[in-house]
């Protein structure tokens, strides 16, 4: 769901700052309004999910004195300034400061309406990409990120953290949309280098020249430090390990020997495509592939991890219910089949589109995931499905992936569940033991 913004409104003069709140509330905008900046200050922390309209003149402290207080708390917090007649050259001296725009009064309604729109937008990225980066440091949460139960991904959880704690250089392969990159953002977070610098590069999304130059350098005059040593002490991510050139391989050679062991920079690379009929020792110089492969991770197809695929789509599905503010649809016993029989050969992020899209659908009442999964493949053409399995295999998967539904929709109430299922306690208690299931995940 998009994150709630809020606009606080600082004036000192009472009608003021009640006919631009009104304005904005009318508009759409959650507003708190404040007599001064003093007071402003108290309710305005680092992340504050919102934007500022200020005034300039006001007494105790003014609105350039709020606006430099207000920078060096938060500088992408957007400050929209309002300036009497005559004032124009103290708001551009605010806008080198750091606001993000002024008004001369009187000013447009519709104008002011307009600046926050765009204020808010702004301010929702900025906090999306705060918490992101946040994200990406924090190795516990990528590693929940990991979702599922299937012995291969068991094992994908066990080789990153045990690969984590090692120095050498990682090589992780795996089909396209099987989640390579949060598995690498998670090798270098769960490891010593996890307060270090992640830096990544795709080596497919540059030509050779540009690829040398923001790797190794030389850098143009002014510009930032090549990848290579802006890494240093942490980690280097290269995607498409597959597209470097063998220029450009015998280059990485030199940096992965000229460091020594343990190497100060630690390089995990991702092949994210390569020819069925070849690997990627055919594709790599042979010394560099035994230098980047010592250690390797292969993250799993979507077909090979069973009934995670109705983890996963149920997950996905309440995660865009929310966000379009509609009811998630509950999957009947043949869709849960159709799911896990289905090839996904685009994998996780295949699964990700078809939830929207179920959704989506579910919201205007139309289609089924049938429909979606023919598209799919109509789309990306025909596909081998996965190997039959027994009917006993199909029936414990939709079981499981029911009752994790119902816990989860009743935060735990096992009389609810018994209810809505029309079970026994001593039934549910048994069938929660047998698929891994306690109430204490749901509570």
């Amino acid at each position: 769901m998009a994150r709630a913004m809020k606009v606080a409104i600082v004036d000192d003069e009472a009608d003021m700052r009640q006919s631009i709140s009104q304005w904005l509330a009318l508009s759409g905008f959650e507003t708190e309004t404040f007599a001064s900046a003093e007071d402003a200050l108290k309710g305005i922390a680092p992340d504050y999910p919102g934007v500022v309209v200020s005034d300039i003149k006001m007494p105790g402290m003014d609105g350039m004195a709020f606006l430099k207080r207000l920078m060096s708390l938060d500088s992408g917090l957007p400050v929209i300034m309002i300036t009497g007649h005559g004032d124009v050259p103290m708001a551009v001296e605010a806008m080198r400061v750091g606001a993000y725009d002024f008004l001369e009064k009187p000013f447009n309604p519709d104008r002011m309406t307009e600046l926050t729109k765009k204020a808010t937008q702004l301010r929702r990225m900025t906090l999306d990409n705060r918490a992101l980066r946040r994200e990406l440091s924090d190795g516990s949460v990528l590693m929940k990120k990991l979702i599922g139960t299937s012995p291969v991904m068991e094992r994908l959880r066990e080789d990153i953290l045990d690969l984590g704690q090692a120095d050498g250089h990682v090589l992780i392969d795996g089909e396209t949309g099987t989640g390579k990159t949060l598995a690498a953002h998670a090798l270098h977070a769960v490891g010593p280098r996890g307060s270090k610098k992640f830096v990544t590069i795709s080596c497919a999304a540059w030509s050779e020249d540009q690829l040398a130059a923001r790797l190794f350098g030389p850098m143009e005059e002014g510009g930032t430090l090549p990848l290579a040593e802006e890494a240093r002490g942490g980690t280097l991510c290269l995607e498409d390990i597959e597209s470097l050139s063998h220029a450009l391989q015998s280059r990485l050679l030199t940096m992965i020997n000229e460091q020594g062991s343990p190497p100060e920079t630690r390089i995990i690379a991702i092949c994210n495509e390569h020819a069925p009929d070849k690997t990627l020792e055919d594709i790599l110089r042979p010394d560099l592939f035994y230098r980047l492969g010592a250690m390797t991770i292969v993250c799993p197809p979507l077909r090979a991890r069973g009934e995670d695929i109705l983890t996963l789509f149920t997950r996905l599905g309440e995660q865009f219910a929310e966000e379009y503010g509609c009811d998630a649809p509950q999957i009947a016993a043949q869709e849960a089949a159709q799911l896990l029989q289905a090839p996904w050969p685009g994998n996780v992020r295949q699964l990700v589109n078809i939830a929207e899209r179920a959704i989506l659908q579910n919201r205007r009442g139309t289609g089924s995931i049938a429909s979606l999964l023919m598209a799919d493949n109509e789309a990306t053409g025909p596909a081998l499905t996965t190997e039959g399995k027994p009917l006993k295999d199909y029936v414990e998967a939709f079981e499981r992936m029911l009752i994790d539904n119902t816990m989860r929709r009743h935060r735990g109430s096992i009389v609810s569940v018994m209810e809505e299922l029309c079970l026994p306690r001593r039934t549910l208690n048994e069938k929660m033991a047998k698929y891994g299931l306690t109430r204490a995940d749901y509570v």
